[in-house]
């Protein structure tokens, strides 16, 4: 690993995660995200107040702004699985601490599938699956979130210890630090969950909504 090569990839990435996909798509509807809903910059507030398919391009757009930094990383600079995991470490902080939108940013889930693609597409597409059977059925989108990002780094990690030393202790951290960071930006959910105060967002309902809003609009 070369020092330089590790800036270059930080700061490209961070930028990257800069871009809010959600304050872009709410304001063609002339609405500022972070005053709607839970305020949080991300997919599922934009499912919360403008439906499905917003929803869905939202997270569509958020795991392409981590899969690209971190497959990029990883091709460029001769399929180093480290500089993949910085690169999605770097967009997930410029995702939740944005400095052009004052370090407020959204919670960073999306931008981690994204990571996770890059490194292992087919365990991620399955984990995602079993996140969505388990946001119908609860229907929490933070579970959803935490049983994502703790299946990920378990399956990961495990997958890092069959490479030679330090390279697994290396991977290992930044797979804990990936960790501890999206379970961090989501510490406001925990207490709400704690306290049987969290909000529950239906996927059917949002896309039922939505379609009946467009026909009395029409």
């Amino acid at each position: 690993m070369v020092w330089w090569q590790i800036l270059i990839i930080i700061v490209i990435s961070y930028f990257m995660g800069n871009i809010s996909f959600s304050r872009i798509l709410a304001s063609t509807k002339k609405k500022d995200i972070t005053k709607l809903g839970s305020g949080n910059a991300g997919s599922t507030n934009i499912l919360r107040n403008f439906g499905f398919v917003y929803g869905l391009i939202n997270l569509v757009l958020d795991i392409l702004k981590g899969f690209l930094p971190a497959y990029l990383a990883y091709i460029i600079f001769g399929n180093n699985i480290v500089y993949l995991y910085i690169a999605g470490i770097a967009v997930m902080v410029g995702h939740i601490y944005p400095v052009v939108y004052k370090f407020k940013g959204g919670k960073g889930i999306a931008s981690m599938l994204g990571v996770f693609l890059a490194a292992d597409p087919l365990i991620t597409l399955l984990v995602i699956a079993c996140a969505l059977v388990c946001w119908l059925l609860f229907k929490y989108g933070s579970v959803a979130s935490f049983l994502c990002v703790t299946a990920l780094t378990a399956v990961e990690g495990i997958k890092a210890k069959s490479l030679d030393a330090p390279l697994d202790k290396v991977i290992c951290l930044l797979l804990f630090v990936i960790f501890c960071l999206t379970w961090y930006a989501h510490r406001s959910n925990i207490e709400r969950l704690l306290c049987g105060k969290e909000s529950k967002v239906s996927l059917i309902k949002s896309t039922g909504k939505k379609i009946k809003e467009n026909k009395k609009n029409n």
